[in-house]
């Protein structure tokens, strides 16, 4: 079994790329209303949300289990990647490494692929692959597609 690894997926979403990108980037205090069955709550522990740097804390349930996961967010606006690296939480007893790239590439002029890359080492030769962290990761952004789809469908009916 690998000790370290990167998984990468391709989630193919409705919405547009610019948000998709936005609500990962600077819009993660939507994400209970959004998406509250995976994301509890979304807290800026250091910084200011919208900035490289900032420091978050996301309570979360994966799995049936609550969970916390602390990160540090960069973001390159030019290629609409956002990236979030593991610093403390649960996935963090299990990995020492943990950075997972969202990557929102338009393909239309109304939908986008979102490219996932995760990159991870184990802290010991005993600890499972962390594939269902991956699959947790897209279900999140398939499910927050739905949403951003919502809202737009609100917006062009108001």
């Amino acid at each position: 079994m690998a000790m370290s690894g990167t998984y990468v997926t391709d989630v193919p979403l409705k919405g547009t790329a610019d948000k998709h990108y936005k609500r990962w980037r600077s819009e993660q205090n939507l994400f209970p209303d959004a998406i509250g069955h995976h994301i509890q709550g979304v807290t800026v522990h250091e910084g200011d949300s919208r900035n490289v740097g900032t420091i978050k804390i996301w309570n979360y349930t994966r799995d049936g289990k609550e969970e916390m996961f602390k990160e540090r967010i960069e973001m390159d606006d030019e290629k609409m990647v956002v990236t979030l690296n593991g610093l403390d939480g649960h996935v963090m007893e299990e990995l020492e490494v943990y950075v997972v790239t969202f990557q929102f590439i338009p393909e239309s002029e109304e939908g986008c692929v979102c490219k996932v890359t995760m990159v991870w080492q184990k802290r010991s030769e005993d600890i499972p692959e962390p594939i269902h962290y991956m699959k947790f990761v897209e279900k999140m952004v398939a499910d927050m597609d739905d949403h951003i789809l919502q809202e737009q469908t609100e917006m062009v009916d108001a």
